[in-house]
């Protein structure tokens, strides 16, 4: 069983920080972060960027993904589909879930703000890539 905490997930994708990511659980069953509403992260209207709801998206399924994979391999995102539901105009909880595991695993990213309103719904098919023989 693969194990991370919030740290671990910061050094191996200095992104989730930088965007800021704050995980709230992070277990194989599921991935769940929220993301601060930001002025810096707002678009036209107030509302958070698409750009920061899908790399938080990603970010949860990726975690999700390699929780779910083998020992040592990393997550890389091969296909993604996001569905903006409505404006995150406040902060926002993503939930991601694994649908299916195997070779490429996919994932499922709900986005609700404060709320409780669904934002918008991802779908990401992640593959995880075994590191090379040294």
């Amino acid at each position: 069983m693969v194990t991370l905490e919030a740290e671990d997930v910061y050094a191996l994708a200095p992104y989730a920080k930088t965007l800021g990511v704050e995980f709230k659980e992070i277990t194989e069953a599921g991935v769940q972060a929220r993301l601060a509403h930001d002025h810096s992260l707002s678009t036209v209207g107030g509302g958070l960027h698409g750009g920061a709801l899908m790399g938080l998206a990603d970010v949860c399924a990726a975690v999700c993904a390699a929780l779910n994979g083998p020992a040592g391999a990393a997550p890389a995102t091969v296909e993604s589909s996001t569905h903006f539901l409505r404006p995150a105009r406040t902060s926002v909880v993503a939930t991601a879930r694994p649908l299916r595991l195997g070779r490429n695993t996919v994932i499922e990213v709900d986005i609700h703000d404060d709320e409780g309103e669904l934002c918008a719904r991802v779908t990401q098919v992640v593959t995880t890539v075994k590191p090379k023989a040294s």
